[in-house]
């Protein structure tokens, strides 16, 4: 489905970001799959039985220094690469009133900056050579509706306006769309209220719990052929909540 994409993954290591990474290869894909974590990379590397199509690489997305010596890195070694799924992301689960300032600082810097960041050279590789990819951001159900963590809210919707405006900066060579997800069992549902997150599942119209492999299938999708006519589009895959 995904066999001629060479795909880079941030936050690859756990949660939904592995799961995309699992899914990818299944499909056919190669990835280069970064993550902060470096014992993380090794343990999926393990358990992933140390395919040759997967690559690892350990950076701080928020780190424009960083993210610039990946890219030499990619030219250098993976100049086919045609496939960008920006993941890395992190929640606090806080009221905005508790919110320190370097706290602020870090969920903005690594849920929007690590975006742009990857974003900007990502289409920077692509289009001097006028060449055809995909690059999919993961947004949130939190960024279409609000989040009882207004900061992670604001970083999720902003992650939606990124998506819009890349999709014309980048358009015709480039795709550009954003998957949304409700709730997901991931270690960081884990920060989330009971009450918020009860009030969330009250809202859907399935009842069929969204689980990280649920997620990558629809990353998968976008990343295909078969998606070929969405650009600048947001999947929300909520069970239905929210339509009334």
């Amino acid at each position: 489905m995904i066999k001629n994409r060479k795909v880079i993954v941030t936050g690859a290591a756990s949660g939904i970001g592995k799961e995309i990474v699992k899914r990818c290869l299944h499909e056919g894909a190669s990835v280069i799959a970064c993550d902060i974590n470096e014992h993380s990379l090794y343990d999926l590397k393990r358990l992933i039985d140390n395919r040759n199509d997967l690559h690892t690489y350990q950076l701080d997305v928020s780190n424009y220094e960083e993210v610039t010596r990946f890219f030499v890195y990619i030219k250098t070694e993976h100049p086919d690469v045609n496939g960008l799924v920006n993941n890395a992301g992190i929640y606090l689960a806080k009221n905005i009133l508790n919110y320190q300032v370097n706290e602020i600082d870090k969920v903005l810097n690594i849920n929007i900056k690590g975006f742009i960041y990857f974003s900007q050279m990502f289409g920077q590789v692509l289009l001097q050579d006028q060449r055809k990819g995909v690059i999919i951001n993961m947004s949130s159900v939190s960024g279409m509706e609000g989040s009882s963590d207004a900061i992670y809210g604001l970083s999720k919707a902003a992650i939606l306006g990124l998506t819009k405006s890349c999709a014309m900066n980048f358009s015709p060579y480039i795709r550009v769309n954003a998957v949304a997800p409700t709730m997901v069992n991931t270690p960081m549902m884990g920060t989330i209220p009971d009450w918020r997150k009860n009030e969330y599942l009250s809202q859907q119209l399935i009842d069929t719990p969204v689980l990280p492999e649920d997620v990558a299938d629809t990353v998968v999708f976008v990343l295909s052929d078969k998606a070929k006519h969405y650009t600048g589009a947001a999947f929300d895959i909520n069970n239905g909540g929210y339509l009334r």
